[in-house]
């Protein structure tokens, strides 16, 4: 079993390289993830090695392992050491260990996870990270890319900047996992969920890095738009132009300067910080199978 005590670290932007634990880092693309090398997950982790790896979490957004045969109690033990884990209220959980959620389709249903999003951005307090497994893939196809979206911000024109500061969004369960939902369960869903509204651009709690915060999966519209745009001719020019600047922030994603794509094999686990990153999972290889386990490490309120 893995035992570990969580300390947060704040770190500055930083080359991926060997350190005095022994761990070793090389970089996957220049704008995101790291390849993490010279530690056994099935093993316990001392203080130093859980802060130097949160550490590389918040400068490199992504972690990779690969060959890491652990065991659910040890997945979510490893999780742990990073902060209390979530329950998701949708996902089907794993039959020993709730805090692991089972994802993937079948060879009747393929998956739906191919959008841009961010985990559970309509919790009031979204995660901090997540913790993937491969367990099955597909020979080839399956890849999953994320995105820098901190890098996404920075390189916005500055006008954008402006007009961006200050605005909040709404972000909703129900878009997404209503279809999965009798009317019953959207209405029980609807009470204990009901939307929230977050900051378009977020503060890293840890980095103090300013990040697009906006995702085509959970956010509907801008909370505020028109109060920080006062000289509408009508009530459609609003409308029109919140439109407009909604699907230019949701485009951001696709741009691949910003992109990592990882090659899953069984047995790899990422890791990603979900307050700085958006991810996509390819479905191009339906009707082969993708199992996934994923324990989900809770985050704080965005500011």
């Amino acid at each position: 079993m893995i035992d570990c005590e969580d300390r947060p670290a704040h770190t500055q932007r930083k080359v991926a390289a060997a350190s005095s634990t022994g761990i070793e880092f090389r970089r996957i693309s220049p704008a995101i993830g790291v390849e993490v090398s010279g530690i056994d997950l099935r093993q316990p982790m001392s203080e130093e090695q859980t802060r130097e790896l949160r550490q590389a979490l918040v400068a490199h957004k992504v972690l990779v392992f690969r060959e890491q045969n652990i065991t659910p109690a040890q997945h979510v033990a490893f999780a742990r050491c990073f902060g209390e884990l979530e329950l998701h209220p949708v996902f089907p959980h794993h039959p020993d260990h709730a805090e692991l959620v089972l994802l993937g389709g079948n060879s009747k249903i393929p998956g739906t996870e191919n959008v841009y999003h961010t985990d559970v951005s309509w919790r009031e307090t979204p995660s901090m990270a997540s913790v993937l497994r491969c367990v099955e893939c597909p020979e080839v196809g399956g890849d999953t890319v994320w995105i820098n979206m901190e890098q996404a911000y920075e390189q916005l024109p500055e006008a954008r900047k402006q007009q961006i500061a200050g605005l909040y969004a709404v972000h909703d369960i129900l878009p997404s996992f209503g279809a999965r939902m009798t009317p019953a369960e959207q209405a029980q869903a609807r009470g204990k969920y009901p939307p929230v509204v977050h900051p378009v651009v977020r503060t890293h709690p840890e980095s103090g890095q300013k990040i697009l915060y906006v995702n085509e999966t959970f956010v509907t519209h801008f909370a505020n738009f028109s109060s920080n745009f006062a000289s509408f001719r009508s009530a459609n020019e609003i409308h029109a132009q919140q439109q407009d600047l909604m699907n230019y922030l949701l485009r951001q994603p696709a741009i691949l300067e910003y992109q990592m794509r990882l090659r899953w094999e069984p047995n790899t686990i990422a890791m990603w910080d979900n307050r700085s990153t958006q991810h996509y999972a390819i479905q191009d290889y339906f009707p082969a199978v993708r199992r996934m386990h994923r324990a989900t490490v809770m985050g704080d309120k965005p500011f």
